[in-house]
């Protein structure tokens, strides 16, 4: 009897927290036993798993933070004090018991391995019985979970069956889903088919999920990676927001939207390079021949300009906002240092706007009336909101991209965004569409009041604590939860992904390079780091080795490659440690692919390992 598999659980906001559910237990204890806690602590503090699990012991937290929390616990290996948490919170709020207790089910069968073999069966069956509850409850989002944890047990328990036919009726409903889920759905039928005895179709539903073998780092959703083709959040698609306004999804790091008009059409940004351009552009030919007679550019970043030159026709006006040019040049001026973001494709920056504007201006054709709104925002000083009055849709760029502008680039303002909050609730669209597709999802109008008050709250804290340089560690160790949150559950996700890049923002902006501890007055270089280190470890390889290990047995992934790092710095020929770097960058690009996308691309950048798209069969261009 195998034991249970340890790769860390991820989520992500809506439905992809419940993917989290697919990593599952080999074996089961007697529901009655309490298997020892023998974890050692983590070294690390454990952000946001801390404030995660605070707001999701709300009685009105959302189910996409009650995922997000037990995928946490799982990743730290803190799954025994999972199991106690959640069924606290199943007996403390009955009104949600079968999701919590379904929690539990989660944790319970991962801790399986730790107790006597005799009293396992049992302990899995009373979890498949907890799942069960969740699939009568709430018989979609049940099944799906359902189907991803049955399809990993054994053949004893005889639910590869159920798995199967829980996941096929997931496939059947999957233009509901807020992401593609195909990735994880492929590989989690391929496991129930080899518990069938059918290595064959195992195989071709592992190809179709872009894996080699059951090995490969666990990705639950469609996002995909190489040097050649940068970073996708999922396959190429075609999302219908509203009658003649199209959204070309997948076909490159960022999105391009259409507006159709009864003459012509306004694209609203232009893509990363002009091959997948191109392509999007093709995509909007299956729905009109129109001709694109304005391109409008939301800012001057990379992936929304750089494949102008596909989109452009001859007669196409480019209309950006006054400042567009020196942000721009600004893009020049600081490529990408990661290679991965935008992969290998024609990304032209030598972009000249034909109209800049500086004041709101109006697209009439027809029925199609839009608005050009100058705006404020926290990624770059050029942005321009372009309102579609018909449908009441807003489009809001990356004024609201989590990272408060490009993580290595010397821009953004914490200030730009929160003013970019109130400018979007003075408007009050029915609707926001960003420029990237989880923006969509996560940040929406119904989330903003909530979200104003609570970075409110910690732009207020962070200005001061940086003015009177406090050390910018002891800041983010706060783990700072507004109270404001308890009555916003909307803002409680899209808080916990701004927050440490809002403060690191506001020290940027406002604090020196010398703090109150001494941290910043003197620098180190890695190799003097790994040679003072290396005095204390003994002068051997073998204690950086030790200590990778142990700090992820911990779960301290993020220290446990820094020590791989500074180990290969002072030994870089040690096969041990290049092998514990790489298991290390594995277990990263897990907990990372759908919680933190800029980091999933950085680790799979230096693990040199690429994520192959899913063979979709077919995605319908959807409402929503």
């Amino acid at each position: 009897m195998s034991d249970l598999s340890r790769s860390p659980l991820l989520s992500g906001p809506g439905l992809a927290a419940l993917a989290s559910m697919l990593v599952v237990a080999a074996c089961a204890v007697a529901p009655t036993y309490k298997p020892p806690t023998t974890q050692p602590p983590a070294m690390t503090q454990q952000r946001p798993l801390t404030a995660l699990l605070e707001v999701a012991a709300y009685p009105n937290s959302q189910p996409a933070v009650v995922m997000t929390t037990m995928q946490q616990l799982s990743a730290a290996h803190r799954e025994r004090e999972g199991y106690d948490y959640f069924g606290r919170l199943a007996a403390e709020q009955p009104q949600r018991r079968a999701l919590f207790r379904a929690m539990q089910a989660v944790m319970q069968v991962r801790i399986a391995g730790d107790v006597p073999l005799v009293k396992r069966v049992a302990w899995v069956e009373d979890a498949i019985h907890k799942l069960d509850e969740l699939a009568a409850v709430e018989p979609g989002l049940g099944r799906f979970v359902r189907g991803l944890v049955l399809a990993e047990l054994p053949e004893r328990f005889g639910k590869a069956r159920q798995a199967i036919a829980d996941l096929e009726a997931t496939l059947a409903v999957r233009a509901r889903l807020p992401f593609g889920f195909d990735r994880g759905i492929y590989r989690a039928l391929a496991a129930a088919y080899r518990t069938l005895g059918d290595p064959a179709r195992a195989q071709q539903l592992l190809s179709r999920a872009g894996v080699t073998s059951a090995d490969d780092p666990r990705v639950l959703t469609n996002v995909s990676v190489d040097p050649i083709h940068g970073f996708r959040f999922g396959e190429p698609h075609l999302v219908r927001e509203a009658d003649g306004v199209y959204v070309a999804e997948g076909y490159d790091f960022a999105n391009i939207a259409f507006v159709v008009g009864r003459s012509f059409v306004v694209a609203i940004d232009a893509g990363t390079t002009e091959e997948t351009a191109r392509e999007a552009v093709a995509a909007l030919r299956t729905v009109t021949r129109a001709p694109i007679k304005y391109i409008v550019l939301t800012h001057g970043h990379w992936d929304h300009v750089g494949g102008l030159a596909a989109v452009r026709e001859p007669g196409t006006t480019v209309i950006a906002r006054a400042g567009f040019d020196d942000e721009l040049a600004r893009s020049r001026n600081y490529p990408s240092p990661f290679k991965d973001f935008f992969g290998a494709g024609t990304m032209k920056l030598a972009v000249t706007a034909d109209r800049l504007i500086a004041a709101p201006e109006s697209i009439v054709d027809g029925d199609l009336d839009l608005t050009l709104l100058p705006a404020p925002s926290g990624e770059t000083p050029d942005a321009l909101f372009v309102r579609d009055n018909k449908h009441d849709l807003l489009f809001v760029g990356d004024v609201f991209m989590p990272y408060i502008g490009a993580p290595f680039v010397a821009e953004g303002s914490p200030e730009g965004y929160l003013a970019a909050i109130q400018a979007v609730l003075d408007l009050h669209p029915r609707r926001l569409v960003h420029g990237h597709g989880p923006l969509t999802a996560l940040f929406t109008l119904e989330a903003m009041p909530g979200l104003r008050d609570a970075l409110g709250a910690l732009y207020s804290r962070s200005l001061t604590a940086a003015r009177a340089a406090r050390p910018l560690a002891d800041l983010l160790h706060d783990d700072f939860v507004p109270p404001s949150l308890r009555a916003a559950p909307a803002a409680v996700q899209p808080y916990l992904v701004v927050r440490d890049n809002l403060i690191q923002r506001v020290y940027r902006e406002h604090a020196g390079f010398w703090y109150a501890n001494g941290d910043g007055i003197d620098h180190h270089t890695r190799a003097e780091w790994a040679a003072a280190i290396d005095i204390v470890g003994g002068g051997t390889d073998a204690a950086f080795v030790r200590a990778v290990d142990e700090l992820e047995r911990r779960g301290d992934a993020t220290l446990a490659l820094d020590v791989a790092e500074l180990g290969l710095a002072r030994y870089p020929g040690s096969a041990a440690l290049q092998r514990d770097r790489a298991r290390v960058l594995k277990t990263l690009r897990e907990l990372t692919s759908q919680t933190d996308p800029f980091r999933f691309i950085i680790y799979s950048e230096q693990a040199g390992a690429a994520l192959p798209p899913v063979t979709v069969s077919s995605w319908p261009s959807r409402a929503r």
